[in-house]
């Protein structure tokens, strides 16, 4: 494994948006050895139930958790992308409650359970960071659970839009923008719950009027605002503004993220 490797640089930065950490602490975190993993799009990586003895960072690509019925017809419930880590929980709990799969090829850092116990015990305030990261994976379940439910095809599609629009970058006070969003129309299907006639039919009436555009591999907001009405979008449970230092999060909508056209 990689002494003190960069890759951890970006786990980092992903726990320093909710959490602040003395330069020991910092330091540890940076010096979390892995294992790398590439994953072909589509291909499952962690089956539920499995025993698991690390937990799995997303160093670039796009995961997700999903469940599958007898009929072989998935539900994604959950999406990860670069800076996000899959399965936090595993280290308290190893067996895995959900399937994991790469949407798009996918690489994974895979760090032992055993290296973030340690960091864990001997800071608790890392512990504490942890902690608050399984908190927001709940959160954002939680979101989805309502949003397939209880939301129409229109509404449920610009929530979810809103989502990965605000976990993708760092916002910015502009109303139009574009961000990576590489799945397949399968794949958005199964993240909404709908048949993929259906999506292109919603997709097509956002278009058409000038609210989003979707192309291959990205997502071009339009109309922001409208994004966000048509969604019942508030960002809370997303929890964007810092919780460091006793600052309350940052108020219903989140800006857009300043974040370029794939290529």
């Amino acid at each position: 494994m990689p002494s003190n490797p960069p890759e951890m640089a970006q786990f980092l930065r992903k726990l320093e948006a909710r959490s602040s950490f003395r330069p020991d602490e910092r330091k540890a975190i940076l010096q979390l050895p892995f294992e790398p993993r590439q994953v072909q799009a589509n291909r499952d990586f962690v089956t539920r139930g499995e025993r698991v003895s690390h937990s799995c960072f997303v160093l670039k690509g796009m995961a997700g958790t999903f469940g599958q019925n007898r009929e072989g017809h998935r539900q994604i419930t959950s999406v990860f992308m670069s800076g996000d880590m899959i399965d936090l929980q595993t280290v308290v709990l190893p067996e895995a409650m959900s399937n994991l799969q790469a949407l798009t090829t996918t690489t994974i850092l895979q760090i032992p359970h055993s290296d973030l116990r340690r960091v864990g015990h001997r800071f608790p305030n890392i512990a504490e960071a942890f902690w608050r990261e399984c908190v927001l994976d709940a959160a954002i379940v939680n979101e989805w659970v309502v949003n397939v439910g209880r939301r129409d095809a229109r509404t449920r599609m610009a929530h979810l839009l809103c989502e990965v629009a605000c976990r993708s970058g760092h916002a910015t006070p502009e109303n139009a923008f574009v961000f990576p969003f590489p799945v397949t129309q399968a794949q958005f299907a199964d993240m909404l719950g709908l048949t993929p006639v259906h999506v292109n039919r919603t997709l097509k009436g956002l278009r058409e009027g000038n609210v989003v555009n979707v192309a291959a591999s990205s997502v071009e907001i339009v109309d922001w605002d409208r994004l966000a009405d048509i969604g019942e979008f508030d960002a809370a449970y997303l929890q964007l503004g810092s919780l460091r230092n006793g600052k309350a999060p940052r108020a219903a909508r989140c800006a857009p993220p300043a974040v370029q056209m794939a290529s």
